[in-house]
């Protein structure tokens, strides 16, 4: 037997396998693709953009109580009933007094973000609820109890540094503040506690610069996100998922 015959043979085999791939890898799940090309471009930008559609502007002027849209928060539409509760909370914003100048709906790329000021819920440089927090906090998480969506809590400070033995940095002062929100949700709403999670971000996610009061109060803030359900596949899943 020629020995070019087994060169030949070895090439043949490599191609087909090499054509096996290609094909296997054309069936891939694009929803899970997708979401996951979304998550790494979340994590190595920060900014909540998908690498494979056309970006569109990032963030869109607005004032507080107005439904603010980012990126493509149309296309694809909001899932999981997002947007019915998207109005309920509007119209429950300009029903209440004194809700339109500290809460903000953003529409993004990951979900509907429900923003809320600091002097909403707590007292300045305090972790704790007022009676009314709870109260806005209540009503907010009823809208939420019906659908299935993951939801996270993050909550935000501005740059002035805080020293106290409770808060040794801004970053402990807003993780307290998200977790706080969490346990009235779980606790007083009933939301199921594996559907949430608190983070803090301190002062390294500001919706403005730190250069005026008025913006440092817009960054002090606690944002409620109700994630769309393409992102349950990088949520932790349920027991017996």
């Amino acid at each position: 037997m020629e020995r070019w015959l087994i060169t030949y043979a070895d090439l043949i085999t490599l191609l087909m396998i090499f054509f096996v791939v290609m094909y296997a890898m054309s069936q891939l799940d694009a929803q899970k693709f997708q979401a996951l090309a979304n998550s790494l471009s979340i994590v190595l930008s920060g900014k909540s953009v998908s690498i494979l559609e056309t970006a569109g502007p990032s963030v869109v002027e607005g004032r507080s109580g107005q439904i603010i849209r980012e990126g493509q928060g149309q296309t694809p539409s909001l899932q999981g009933d997002l947007e019915a509760i998207e109005k309920q909370l509007a119209e429950y914003i300009k029903s209440e007094e004194g809700l339109a100048g500290n809460i903000v709906l953003m529409e993004q790329e990951r979900g509907l973000v429900i923003s809320l000021k600091d002097t909403l819920l707590f007292p300045k440089g305090s972790d704790v609820l007022t009676p009314r927090a709870h109260s806005i906090i209540r009503r907010v998480g009823e809208s939420l109890k019906t659908i299935p969506n993951y939801i996270r809590v993050e909550g935000h400070t501005d740059n002035l540094p805080i020293h106290t033995p409770r808060f040794p940095s801004n970053w402990e002062l807003s993780v307290l503040r998200a977790t706080n929100v969490v346990h009235v949700l779980v606790e007083e709403v009933g939301i199921a506690p594996e559907r949430l999670s608190a983070t803090g971000y301190s002062e390294y996610r500001p919706l403005m610069p730190n250069d005026s009061e008025a913006n440092r109060a817009m960054n002090r803030r606690v944002d409620i996100v109700i994630l769309k359900q393409k992102y349950d596949y990088f949520e932790p899943p349920q027991s017996g998922d």
